[in-house]
């Protein structure tokens, strides 16, 4: 029989997620609900229980870690790859908007529905043939995730696994990318 662990830790997180995120409607502009996670965040319990959900992306079935490092992706995806690297015990880069990386970079233009935008990643943030597990806050139209996973090849490493707390299922993010497994803790 399966380690009952995991499922009990993804349910405290889509418990967590169903109380503590907070829909603001016509942010930043009308038409579009906005997914405020800063409830979540000011719950220590809620926030620890995302954490650790998050963190079974870079596991295997019996539990061990899997992944070499942790990728979060500006800005939010910060709050959440940090706390899930330690709980795996490996490092965490960080992915930022253009220029704000102070050593040599890989860069990666992308579109987005209503422009244009710049990631970058420090050349040296993941070594070739690491396994790397990529984290942020919400998987919309993937545009973002496809890129970072794209700055990760660049420097030689594999992407194996995208968590997220919330998929815009609507939105199809999964095709953006590919191959690699998006582990979601809520789907709307």
């Amino acid at each position: 029989m399966g380690d009952p662990r995991p499922r009990e830790v993804q349910d405290r997180a889509v418990d967590a997620l169903t109380r503590l995120v907070r829909d603001i409607p016509d942010f930043p502009e009308p038409g579009i609900v906005f997914k405020d996670i800063t409830p979540l965040l000011a719950d220590p319990a809620g926030f620890g229980a995302v954490v650790a959900a998050m963190a079974e992306a870079g596991r295997d079935e019996r539990g061990a870690v899997v992944v070499d490092k942790v990728v979060g992706m500006e800005a939010r995806g910060f709050i959440f790859a940090a706390p899930v690297a330690l709980a795996l015990g490996v490092g965490f880069a960080p992915v930022r908007k253009a220029g704000k990386l102070p050593h040599h970079t890989h860069r990666v233009d992308y579109a987005l529905e209503y422009g244009e935008a710049v990631l970058e990643l420090h050349r040296d943030a993941v070594a070739p043939g690491e396994r790397v597990l990529l984290v942020d806050d919400v998987l919309a139209t993937g545009g973002t995730a496809a890129a970072t996973c794209e700055l990760v090849r660049r420097c030689g490493a594999r992407p194996v696994g995208f968590a997220v707390l919330l998929e815009l299922g609507f939105l199809d993010g999964h095709s953006a990318l590919g191959e690699v497994p998006v582990s979601s803790l809520l789907t709307v």
